[in-house]
């Protein structure tokens, strides 16, 4: 893979994975200083800035290999943005909100992606360079909606438990908590066996009814 292919995988792969971590991190600390909770915002974590959010492992290391070696499994992370409960007026609640706000943040990448893909469509069609700018807004739709999906998944350390937790008796919670460790195990042979393709079936389904919008002018 010559330095030129390497470039234009890490434009079209990374740099949109990249934003939507730390967008997904930033809406989590934006929302629970909306709710009493200004943890991420002294932790400097309360910005779009990427150097705030990496975890070298997970946010730079394992996706660049997977673009670098064309390894199918495209997965990473970024540091979860530190939220005290003890600064909340209602804790249950309000962590399901500061939980729901990292997915939906990314559904609304999603979408603002496709309002951009209508835009280019409509005012710059013959532009030379509106091929490989779709094809830049299609990935980052793609990975917005991947990065929603799969931390919707009810299960901790994801978002999606913390979402559940509302709904679910305290002390069944706390047990579910304290297993953190062994279902972020499950997930993650999950993720590395290959398991969670099915989450691409809602994801593109999505994806081609964002695009279809965008392209007919229907957004």
């Amino acid at each position: 893979m010559d330095v030129t292919t390497v470039g234009a995988r890490i434009a079209v792969f990374f740099i949109p994975f990249l934003f939507a971590l730390c967008f997904h991190e930033y809406a989590h600390g934006l929302v629970a200083k909306w709710r009493g909770d200004n943890t991420a915002e002294l932790a400097g974590r309360l910005t779009l800035n990427p150097m705030a959010h990496i975890d070298w492992i997970g946010t730079v290391m394992l996706p660049l290999a997977a673009i670098l070696f064309n390894i199918p499994v495209f997965f990473g992370w970024a540091k979860p943005v530190p939220v005290s409960s003890r600064n909340l007026k209602n804790p249950r609640v309000d962590m399901f909100w500061i939980a729901l706000a990292g997915p939906l943040s990314n559904v609304l990448l999603a979408v603002v992606g496709a309002l951009l893909i209508g835009v280019l469509i409509r005012f710059f069609a013959g532009a030379s360079w509106i091929m490989a700018a779709l094809e830049v807004l299609k990935m980052f739709i793609l990975t917005n909606l991947f990065l929603a999906i799969f931390n919707a998944i009810p299960l901790h350390p994801l978002d999606g438990g913390k979402v559940l937790a509302r709904f679910l008796p305290a002390s069944l919670n706390y047990k579910l908590e304290q297993n953190e460790q062994m279902t972020s195990i499950i997930l993650l042979a999950l993720v590395m066996t290959g398991a969670l393709r099915i989450l691409a079936v809602p994801v593109y389904w999505i994806h081609s009814g964002l695009i279809q919008m965008a392209t007919y002018g229907l957004m």
